[in-house]
This record gives C-alpha cells, structure tokens and sequence, in this order.
C-alpha cells in the first residue's frame, strides 16, 4: 500500500469538507458543510494549482432553517455549478428533516449571479454525477418506504439539467427516482453514497452500509436494464463514500470507516486498498475519515470528513484543523 501525504490544512472557517470537482481553469473546488461546527456557514472554496485556498461563496441559506450544508458538487456543461444542500445529514435537528436541495449556481467570477432551486424536501441527498443532460443524485435514507425485509431503501434521483422547483416527497412515488437500492447490513443502515460513471457509461453506485458497488446499465432510451452487485470484498472494503473513476478504468473509494482509499479494477473483480491510515489527526496526511477522492495533477486527492465517531469507524475524535490528504498515482 501507498503512504499518503498531507496535501493542505484548511483554513479555520472550514470544519467539515466534503465534495470536490474541478473547475474550467483546474482550480480544485471543494464543498464545506461544516457539520462539525454548525456556527459556520456552509460554503464553497477554490484551491489553485500552488495549492492556495480561498473562499470562493456562502451557499444561499434556506430560508425556514436559515442554514445550507453542500456536500455533492458538479459543473454543468454551461459551467453553473450544481450543489446539494443535504440539511438532513443533522438527524439530530428535526427542524431540518425533509429539507434538502439540489441547487444550480451561476457565478460571474466571483460573483453569485443566479441561484435555482431544482429539487426540493429531499430526505438525505449525498452524491452527484452529471451527465448528457441529466443530473444524478444519491439519496442515502428513504425512510418513509418499508422494505419488506425491514431493511433500508435507498435511491438515485435522475434531473434534466433545465428542470427547477421539483417537490420530492421521499417516497417511491415521486417520478424521478432512477432506481432504488437495500442496505443488508444491520450494523450499518445506511444506504447510497459514492457516484460515478464507468468510462463505458454505466452509472456506478456504492452502498455504503453493504461496502457494495453496484452497476446500473441503460436501455437505448436510458431507461435501467440492469442494477446488480458490481464489486464487494469486504476484506479490503467496508464502505463505499465518495468515488471516482480513473482514466485507466480502475475505480477510487473512499473507505468512510476504515480510513481508507480503495481501487476497484476495470473489471470490478479486483477490490484492494491502495492506502490506509489509522485513528489520526490528518495533519501528518493520514486519511482521517476520507469522504470523497478525486484525481487531479496525478494524485488522489482526499477529503478528511473526521466527524462519525462510533464503534463501527476508526475514527475517534474531531481535530481541527480540517485537512485534505494525496496519495500519488
């Protein structure tokens, strides 16, 4: 296995940082929800190819809970930034339960000029991909459906890119689930996270609870055809936060609960870990709760989320400040 690095500790306005995506220019853009420190706002920053970080917005507040909580980010092929405002990662605040979004940002520079709300009162979204017109969206709780086997569902959203103000009522009913998902595990029940898309176009999605990877295949008019188990080991893989796809075809998870990166072959029948960090702090580079990778400049760069703390992760405490590691590729 690899040894990471610390790529950069963050400022001291970020306590939570999350999503990452890649802007026109390379500048590494990274969403902060901020969980660990509800003072701060949720925001939006830039780090540039010397690694320097700035904010680069505050995500617009919703207006009943006066908070928003970015996590999955994706440029739209018109550069508009979309976010997920996933307010009901904070189980323990009913108040904003049944309140997330989908956002559409439009900057000018560094100037917010437009922003669309294009999915609302969503239970839990976590992860984006955008793709040939469509946005894609994990939802990792449906808790107002009842699987039979008394085990969670979970789903993925599927929205045209023009598509504003859809009311989601969290269950099967609403027209834009994509396809849904059981969590197995009674240790972990909880559902979809990490998101991608395989360089052949099949959506890649991780159970989280079950350190699954599923497959989804298309028919011509992009209905689903298939949605099976793709990859599992749970040797060398517990569970499935963010992911991304390298240009190889080998596939980057972040391990959430054992503070790990793992990569998944073309063919998905090779799971291993690719680096691995005990309970630490991050400022070493250690992986201290990896929530999502991405490749840039030949590197895995991975953000440290460093906030769940119970028996089933290796993660202990909360440290500032907030960090993000890099693994060479």
């Amino acid at each position: 296995m690899k040894t990471p690095t610390l790529f950069t500790a963050l400022p001291d306005y970020i306590a939570t940082p999350d999503s990452m995506a890649i802007d026109s220019e390379g500048n590494l853009v990274l969403s902060c929800p901020n969980f660990a420190d509800l003072s701060l706002p949720g925001c939006v920053v830039k780090i540039d190819q010397d690694g320097n970080v700035r904010k680069w917005f505050d995500v617009p507040v919703r207006e009943d809970t006066g908070m928003a909580r970015p996590m999955g980010i994706g440029f739209g092929p018109d550069g508009d930034l979309y976010v997920i405002d996933n307010q009901g990662w904070l189980e323990s605040m009913p108040e904003v339960q049944f309140k997330g979004r989908l956002l559409r940002i439009r900057m000018d520079g560094d100037k917010m000029v437009k922003c669309t709300v294009v999915a609302n009162n969503m239970e839990h979204p976590n992860g984006l991909r955008i793709k040939d017109g469509y946005v894609y969206l994990t939802q990792s709780y449906l808790h107002k459906e009842k699987h039979p086997s008394g085990n969670l569902l979970s789903c993925v959203y599927r929205f045209g890119l023009d598509e504003e103000n859809i009311e989601i009522t969290n269950t099967l009913a609403d027209p834009h689930i994509l396809t849904t998902f059981v969590t197995s595990n009674p240790l972990c029940q909880y559902g979809v996270d990490g998101i991608e898309f395989d360089h052949d176009g099949n959506l890649l999605v991780g159970n989280f609870g079950d350190g699954a990877v599923y497959k989804v295949t298309f028919n011509q008019d992009m209905t689903v055809k298939s949605n099976e188990v793709w990859a599992q080991n749970p040797a060398e893989l517990k569970s499935t936060d963010g992911m991304v796809m390298g240009e190889d075809g080998w596939l980057y998870i972040a391990d959430f609960c054992n503070n790990a990166i793992v990569m998944v072959s073309p063919d998905g029948k090779e799971v291993k870990r690719l680096a691995q960090s005990p309970d630490c702090d991050g400022l070493d580079g250690g992986l201290d709760q990896p929530g999502e990778p991405i490749i840039w400049n030949g590197k895995v760069i991975a953000s440290c989320f460093d906030l769940v703390c119970n028996d089933y992760n290796v993660n202990t405490a909360h440290e500032m400040p907030a960090t993000l590691a890099q693994i060479e590729l």
